[in-house]
């Protein structure tokens, strides 16, 4: 039977997993220059310890060379009290130069891992489905993401020069105390640092799992801030400035709590380290004193242990600083990894080839689908549209309008059948070839808080400044845009709150026509428009459809009176199909549906 692992064992596991994930970034495959930087800095540190480890006995002979009728060492012969305290100075300052020397050499393979991470992050959050992005929380996300990409440099720092380099110094000054002193100082130091670490240790784990809590509560909470700010305009319409306060001021009294703990832990750490540091120092310090009085030892071998036991201390002390921080960053780590282990729902295949759009045809083959396996959205649907024909898709909300744009742009793939693009299922191309090939106006575009210059040439990131000043004149936005005191480069604000709906509206309509591709989906693409520059834009989309294929989904109905075709969609089914005049003729479903729409328009 296998026995199952404990929690501690689980969070060894889990770190020594993060740990063999960062490793490549410090011994990349076909980087020399990182291998040799890496080495260098390797060299650095060595020379470091070495000059730290011998520093005490330069500080050895400069007090027993003022202390009368005490020997001077044979090799500080002809040195005297103050050459030797020159020499002790500078082998500090050299030690603590080989030190920075060792930080300045690491310093870009630090940050290129960085960068590299973070850019790797980034573009797996992209790659993840619709079905993901619409459940996540941006604050939250965006906060683990930050925690997690500064930790990189972090670890891989005090991985390299940290624990290896603190065994190789303590291990040398134990050698030093076992041959210049006798075993008992040894044995004294070698407890010492055992208890040490296993108190440090044992407490930092504890100190990881309110860590992990401070964590969830930081995430909490900066989700809270960011979600109410990213809704400003609703909360003020509701009078919600107090509640949405109050909310936030909930998530961080949970995160006090959970630092308050942490500190309180940190506390306790730090004085049971300076205890049992402590300690070992006053049993070294005693047996060197009573040396000292017998006269086996010289008031320099005295002053030389103290200056090991505190040479000693300060990395112990390191020791603890490092674990309580390599284990907080294993878990901001973890979280990040967390995110990159999120599956991609929809991939390219293998042997994924790009579209090749010859005619702009368009099927939905025996579509089924549903967002959720037990709510079928589209049942058994086939439409087809023709190179160049303009179909309309109409039919009440929840019949499954916009599913057939999310499907076609492939956000989701189709529970059974197919969507094929002249014959070829859109599965078995890429995704990046599909894109470029489909348009998009969608009922609710969001823009880039940068200028209107960027967010309209979004469409086409190479075009010239005329053909973005074409764009914006066809989608009737370029004589606003004069207008403004910046023109072009005039910011629109937080997903373009500067700007009005229609505005934005028209924007999203100009940088899709600046792409100019041969496929169009327009979501009611001017449900936010008024009357009068709504019939503007559409002789402007009219004219951008010919010779396109077209896929309008609309709620009003007098916006696709033009179609070639009119379907009708009703939960998930095609109940009917024609063009405007004969659907009226017929005195079906369309018919009433615009009977009730004109009842609404004279209403108003």
């Amino acid at each position: 039977m296998r026995r199952s692992q404990t929690p501690d064992s689980e969070s060894a596991a889990g770190g020594w997993s993060i740990i063999r994930r960062v490793l490549p970034y410090l011994w990349p495959d076909g980087q020399a220059w990182v291998k040799r930087r890496v080495v260098l800095a390797l060299l650095a540190l060595v020379l470091a310890k070495v000059v730290a480890v011998t520093t005490p006995f330069f500080y050895k002979a400069a007090v027993d060379s003022l202390t009368p009728d005490t020997p001077t060492p044979a090799w500080a012969l002809g040195m005297g009290a103050l050459a030797l305290t020159v020499v002790y100075g500078g082998a500090r300052a050299l030690n603590v130069g080989f030190q920075q020397l060792r930080d300045v050499i690491f310093a870009r393979v630090g940050q290129r891992a960085l960068r590299r991470l973070a850019a790797q992050t980034f573009r797996h959050m992209h790659r993840l489905s619709m079905r993901y992005h619409i459940s996540r929380k941006t604050g939250g996300l965006s906060r683990i993401i930050e925690r997690g990409v500064k930790g990189v440099e972090f670890l891989l720092r005090f991985l390299l020069f940290s624990i290896g380099p603190l065994i190789l110094e303590l291990s040398m000054i134990a050698v030093i105390l076992a041959i210049v002193f006798d075993w008992r100082y040894l044995v004294v130091v070698l407890g010492t640092i055992a208890v040490y670490v296993a108190f440090t240790f044992k407490v930092t784990e504890w100190r990881v799992r309110i860590r992990r809590e401070m964590n969830e509560q930081d995430t909490d909470a900066n989700q809270k801030a960011i979600d109410s700010l990213l809704n400003f305009e609703t909360v003020k319409y509701f009078g919600a400035e107090q509640r949405e306060a109050q909310r936030y001021d909930g998530a961080m009294e949970k995160y006090e709590q959970a630092a308050l703990k942490t500190a309180w832990s940190l506390g306790a750490l730090n004085f049971g380290q300076t205890l049992i540091i402590t300690t070992g120092l006053i049993a070294v310090m005693g047996m060197a004193a009573v040396g000292v009085e017998r006269g086996t030892l010289t008031v320099g071998d005295f002053v030389m242990v103290n200056a090991y036991m505190i040479q000693i201390t300060m990395p112990l002390n390191f020791l603890g600083t490092v674990y309580r921080e390599i284990r907080q960053a294993l878990v901001d780590m973890g979280e990040m990894f967390g995110l990159l282990e999120q599956p991609a729902e929809i991939k390219d295949r293998p042997d994924a080839e790009p579209l090749r759009v010859t005619e702009g045809r368009v099927l939905f083959r025996n579509v089924e689908f549903g967002y959720d396996a037990a709510r079928p959205i589209l049942r058994d649907l086939t439409l087809e549209v023709e190179p160049g024909q303009t179909v309309a898709v109409v039919g009440p909300s929840g019949s499954g309008k916009s599913t057939l744009g999310r499907l076609l742009f492939r956000f989701y793939d189709v529970g059974s059948g197919a969507v094929l693009i002249d014959g070829q299922d859109i599965r078995e191309i890429t995704q990046e070839s599909l894109h470029e090939q489909i348009g998009v106006v969608p009922q609710d575009t969001v823009l880039f808080n940068d200028t209107l210059r960027y967010n309209i040439a979004y469409g086409r990131p190479d075009a010239t400044f005329a053909e973005i000043e074409a764009a914006a004149a066809a989608a009737q936005i370029g004589s606003f845009i004069d207008g403004l005191p910046d023109g072009y480069e005039t910011t629109v604000g937080e997903r373009g709150l500067k700007l009005s709906g229609g505005e934005k509206q028209r924007v999203g309509i100009a940088r899709t026509l600046l792409k100019d591709p041969p496929i169009l989906i327009l979501d009611e693409a001017t449900s936010a428009l008024d009357s009068e520059t709504e019939r503007e834009i559409q002789d402007q989309l009219r004219a951008m459809a010919k010779g396109r294929s077209v896929i309008t989904i609309a709620h009003r109905l007098s916006t696709v009176v033009d179609a070639d075709r009119i379907v009708v969609l009703e939960a998930g089914v095609i109940v009917e199909e024609g063009r405007h005049a004969d659907l009226l003729a017929r005195g079906g479903r369309y018919s009433s549906m615009w009977a009730r729409q004109a009842e609404e328009a004279d209403a108003a």
